[in-house]
């Protein structure tokens, strides 16, 4: 008996899941482009329009529907690097995100919630607060399976009090050692993201750039439109060259087609026309393909996280982002 090797035999290594011809995924590939010729994809931030614009986009202003055209997105992925390093304020914990490399794993949220433990079988179920978002950014720490922190719980104790998100981004790059991913970015603030990560470089704007410890990541909106927040981030993590995560969130039979092969194509056209954005304002941005797109339970109106048509749809994307030679992430199986 021959056995094989495939990046799957080791859980550390990967999980390989082969459900595409090359066939198969130039036809989702193509679709695609059909989709982002027309209709076309809803751009609600101005800024973005123009970008798109001088590119050789179509743009209705009225509308703010904008239609790309193929060479834009070839000329876009062809600019987008295969591999980049998360830094980690220790150097130990670097990471290089890269197409067709080894599985990563980080922790996800963003939850509202903490349950407390209280004694043998009592807990007690409250608000998340901000010291929640200090201790989890410590359990991660010390988490060796666990590779850079994502922000898991929000600080509800400060909501409506203003400068929630600037808290969300300081505390834990304070409480980790390893890499911080920003899941719930305001594009109005990135500015103050980028002056923290540039004062734990002593204001070295070049180190911070080289050596970003902080990454963003943002969701269109399903269907197809990229809001005036998302483009922000898109756009100052490009300027900055903070490392952004493009990840829709589709729910098929609710945003997006019950089907999962039109699911598919509607989650790479908002997926693309994000990464292109980012490539059209500064050529070679860090970008990862994401997903954490899953079905809609239509009779519990929830987009259930745990479904097997979840883990089949990762599976798919992550085939999608090695297709386009992108680091990718998917939500867990």
């Amino acid at each position: 008996m021959v056995e094989h090797f495939y990046p799957g035999r080791n859980i550390q290594s990967g999980v390989n899941l082969d459900i595409f011809s090359k066939e198969n995924l130039r036809a989702i590939h193509q679709a695609t482009i059909d989709v982002l010729q027309e209709p076309g994809i809803q751009v609600s931030d101005s800024e973005a329009r123009a970008i798109f614009k001088e590119a050789g986009c179509i743009v209705d202003e009225k509308t703010m529907v904008v239609k790309i055209p193929e060479y834009v997105v070839k000329r876009a992925l062809m600019d987008c690097p295969s591999k980049f390093t998360l830094w980690g304020r220790e150097k130990k914990h670097n990471i290089a995100q890269e197409a067709n490399g080894k599985v990563h794993w980080t922790c996800f949220g963003v939850c509202v919630k903490m349950c407390n433990y209280k004694a043998p079988g009592q807990y007690e179920t409250v608000d998340s607060t901000e010291a929640d978002v200090a201790a989890t950014a410590k359990l991660v720490d010390w988490a060796d399976n666990i590779d850079y922190y994502s922000l898991a719980v929000s600080a509800r104790d400060l909501a409506g009090k203003g400068a929630q998100d600037v808290h969300e981004t300081l505390v834990p790059l304070m409480n980790t050692t390893k890499h911080y991913q920003s899941l719930d970015p305001v594009g109005e603030n990135v500015e103050y993201y980028w002056d923290i990560v540039k004062a734990y470089y002593g204001g070295d704007e070049e180190e911070a750039r080289k050596k970003p410890v902080f990454s963003m990541l943002l969701c269109p909106t399903s269907p197809l439109e990229q809001s005036a927040n998302a483009c922000q981030v898109i756009i100052k993590g490009a300027r900055f060259g903070i490392p952004v995560n493009v990840l829709s969130m589709a729910m098929a039979g609710g945003s997006s087609p019950v089907h999962i092969g039109g699911t598919l194509v509607t989650h790479n056209a908002e997926v693309l026309s994000g990464i292109v954005l980012a490539q059209l304002k500064v050529p070679g941005s860090k970008v990862w393909y994401g997903s954490c797109t899953t079905t809609f339970d239509l009779k519990k109106g929830t987009a259930p996280g745990g479904s097997p048509e979840l883990g089949l749809i990762s599976a798919a994307v992550a085939k999608l982002g090695q297709y386009y030679g992108l680091p990718t992430f998917v939500a867990g199986s």
